[in-house]
């Protein structure tokens, strides 16, 4: 695993990033709640951008992989922010954005803030506002009550330890909401979404889908794939849909 660069936000925060040199538009992937960017996906998509001589990002949001920060000080506000910082810094012109679960949220968020600079969005599973449409509203009266006395609950996982969930997690995803009024995406959308996904129910990519404003979205279910989409069937799926957008 090679060394990362970093890239210091106006907060402070040392955000991690590996940069691959090319031509435009550029991709940059996403990753989602508690992962990084030594993920499969992540580079895999890397691969497939040198060999296509494409300048593509990757970057861990702070509190995640090599980035600095805890996990519990973060909020979906603040990924999103880390996000704008690092590709305002580091990136010129439009990017096609590969977000990967919460990575979906965050790149619906940019796309309302930075608009000109998206060439086009691929979701994969993309989880926009889980916090409240999924957390919160499965939290038992116990957990709410938990969470609202000692600021943190800790959530089973399928992917390792508990999941630490935080009263400002949930707080500032309030105000992070995206499917509450019309989300123009005026620039190729492609969404994808397993049958078999654990985490995000089918009914949020149509959710996504009936919310989006553009003339180029569509939603692709793949049987049988789950919440990773990693397989070697789902990569070439994507790296399609990237090709697709980008033709």
């Amino acid at each position: 695993m090679s060394e990362p660069s970093y890239h210091e936000t106006a907060d402070g925060r040392q955000i991690a990033y590996h940069k691959t040199e090319g031509k435009g538009p550029g991709v940059i992937f996403l990753g989602g709640f508690k992962s990084d960017m030594e993920g499969t996906k992540a580079i895999a998509l890397e691969d497939w951008a040198k060999a296509q001589g494409r300048a593509f990002l990757r970057f861990d949001y702070s509190g995640h992989g090599q980035s600095s920060g805890e996990f519990t000080d973060g909020c979906i506000g603040d990924w999103a922010a880390d996000a704008r910082s690092v590709i305002e810094a580091v990136t010129e012109g439009p990017q096609v954005f590969v977000g990967s679960s919460m990575g979906g949220w965050i790149a619906a968020i940019l796309s309302r803030e930075i608009r000109e600079r998206f060439a086009g969005f691929v979701g994969i599973a993309a989880a926009p506002d889980f916090t409240e449409d999924s957390m919160w509203r499965d939290f038992s009266d116990f957990e709410r009550a938990k969470l609202n006395r000692d600021g943190l609950v800790l959530l089973p996982s399928d992917y390792g330890d508990p999941y630490p969930i935080t009263k400002k997690l949930i707080t500032d995803g309030r105000d992070q909401l995206v499917l509450r009024r019309p989300l123009p995406m005026k620039f190729p959308v492609r969404l994808l979404q397993g049958t078999a996904d654990a985490d995000v129910e089918r009914d949020v990519a149509l959710n996504l889908l009936d919310h989006i404003e553009g003339d180029d979205v569509r939603l692709t279910f793949v049987k049988g794939a789950d919440h990773r989409f990693s397989d070697p069937a789902c990569l070439g799926l994507v790296k399609r849909m990237v090709e697709e957008v980008l033709a």
